[in-house]
């Protein structure tokens, strides 16, 4: 275990309140010390919801662990059933109380309760919150229907063809990253090639709606940190198919309606003549009257005008959970004509997938849980655009990249009161101006860089708004700069603070180009201070060249 300032992910009880947060009816009692109970603020400050989770928390002290802990549990499993009266009942311990070997779940079932209790066994110190939120689904799910599975060899009905087919959507939770607006954009997906939507869970879900699962013909795999493992179950179990292709972007999305017209062995071809046509290809007077198709996105006629081909090349890192990682790596590289620089996950689950993402890019992947790491990585890559968590926008701000949030974990600005999908269409059109837009004020910021030297951008250029400052005033508000090394680049090698670049040195920086300028000056102050060298001239810069280059 190691002492961390931030946490991509919280421990796996943490994912069980995502799911009980969720749904209707359910109730967790979680067996814990008084302190545990920050989680309640994640829920309450960052989704601004209008009421706490539905966890009652044992709440033990100090005093209290030479007494009788356990009688604890069962005191707080009646008084949670008497007072909100679930249908279900989730019971389990956080990270502190496992040391204590309660077993709250085997004694919450014991106690012979009139509703499900569900156990839960998370080991809270090799596991981490998506997997807890991924086992209590499915052992919510597996409690509720295991009486209902079919008998060995009992052959699923087929379905009348005259009956429009009908899907679970599985995984989305609270604390998601734009889930409750994905959901939205799905059902719009579905709607348009005939397909209902059965049940939604975990979110909006109550026991009464899990029963309802196996009607369904096909489940939604939306987000496999969560819905795999499950999914899995249903399709041992009652034999639903799984649609695993995740509809975020333009080609994810076309191949999300393509394999549910394979699963469901319905016509998809209308709908994806319509994308076809509707997404791609030159904008034109002849196709305006579809141009405000809710059932289309604009990414693509974006990504390929005029204006955006100084798109093309941008380097790109990529970090998050799986799901949305390895959609960004797709997005970036086949529908922007971005480089694809880094990528990596907090994900251990997924981290073959990843690797496999990596290997086509002839890269290594970040399979960490350590911010410092990703940092490192990230300042070694040197993109222009880094895609990731509510981390990697802190890390992009100190190392001055431009930055755009595509996975949790996140903070309350990531959770807009605006419709903000990231899956179907509309969620094409969302991701581009999320991407496009740090790229253009970052284009702006290096324009004014590349000019500042030009007359127009000169000390006491006459304008014709403003009055030209005097050269007294001239002086002290625009001091000349010598120290170039920035205090992010001093907290990864202390050793910078004693480096300084000379007039030739800098002058000759500026003149390389800026997406490669920010690697090369790390190079050369490094190549310098292993050197001890304190001032860097335009001879060291040459010398680190042609060093580096051996």
């Amino acid at each position: 275990m190691e002492l961390t300032l931030w946490t991509y992910e919280g421990p796996p009880h943490v994912g069980a309140m995502r799911v009980a947060t969720s749904m209707e009816g359910v109730h967790y009692v979680l067996h814990a010390p008084q302190g545990d109970t920050y989680a309640d603020l994640l829920f309450t400050m960052i989704e601004r919801r209008d009421r706490r989770p539905p966890v009652t928390y044992t709440t033990f002290q100090a005093r209290d662990l030479g007494g009788d802990t356990a009688e604890m549990v069962k005191t707080s499993v009646r008084d949670a059933y008497e007072r909100f009266k679930p249908q279900v009942m989730l019971v389990g311990e956080s990270c502190t109380a496992e040391l204590i070997q309660d077993q709250p779940g085997s004694l919450a079932k014991g106690m012979n309760m009139p509703i499900p209790i569900v156990s839960l066994e998370l080991p809270a110190y090799s596991k981490k919150e998506n997997w807890g939120a991924s086992e209590t689904l499915y052992h919510l799910v597996r409690t509720l229907l295991l009486p209902s599975v079919p008998k060995p060899l009992v052959p699923k009905p087929q379905r009348d063809r005259h009956i429009r087919p009908k899907a679970n959507i599985i995984g989305p939770t609270a604390l998601g990253f734009r889930c409750r607006d994905d959901i939205r954009e799905v059902m719009k997906l579905l709607a348009e090639i005939g397909v209902d939507v059965n049940v939604i869970a975990p979110m909006g879900a109550d026991a009464a709606d899990i029963l309802r699962i196996p009607e369904a013909d096909f489940n939604i795999c939306l987000y496999p940190e969560v819905a795999l493992t499950t999914c899995n179950w249903l399709n041992r179990s009652f034999g639903q198919a799984i649609v695993k292709t995740v509809p975020i972007g333009v080609g994810a999305t076309r191949d999300f309606i393509a394999e549910i017209g394979r699963v469901a062995d319905i016509d998809v071809s209308d709908a994806l003549a319509r994308s076809q046509s509707d997404t791609l290809g030159n904008w034109d007077a002849a196709r305006l009257s579809s141009a405000a198709d809710p059932m289309t996105s604009r990414l693509p006629w974006y990504s390929r005008s005029v204006d955006s081909t100084y798109l093309t090349g941008k380097r790109v890192f990529i970090f998050g959970d799986a799901t949305h990682a390895i959609a960004a790596a797709r997005i970036a590289t086949e529908e922007l004509g971005f480089t694809l620089v880094g990528i990596g996950t907090y994900s251990r689950e997924f981290a073959k997938e990843i690797r496999a993402i990596a290997k086509q890019h002839d890269l290594e992947a970040v399979i960490s849980d350590d911010y410092l790491a990703v940092e490192a990585a990230v300042a070694e890559a040197a993109p222009e655009l880094v895609l990731g968590t509510q981390m990697e926008r802190h890390i992009a701000k100190r190392l001055g990249i431009p930055c755009a949030v595509i996975s949790a974990p996140i903070h309350v600005q990531d959770v807009p009161a605006r419709y903000s999908p990231q899956m179907g269409w509309e969620g094409a059109n969302v991701i581009f101006d999320s991407w496009v837009h740090p790229l253009m004020m970052g284009l702006e910021e290096h324009l004014i860089g590349m000019f500042k030297e030009d007359f127009e951008f000169a000390e006491g250029h006459m304008s014709h708004l403003h009055k030209a400052p005097t050269r007294e005033i001239a002086e002290v508000v625009v001091p000349e700069m010598h120290q170039v090394v920035n205090d992010s680049q001093i907290a990864l090698n202390p050793d910078l603070h004693t480096l300084t670049w000379s007039a030739d040195g800098e002058a000759e920086l500026k003149k390389i180009p800026f997406f490669v300028r920010g690697k090369i000056k790390r190079n050369t102050e490094k190549f310098a201070s292993d050197r001890g060298i304190n001032l860097i001239t335009l001879e060291t810069l040459y010398d680190a060249k042609a060093q580096i280059g051996k």
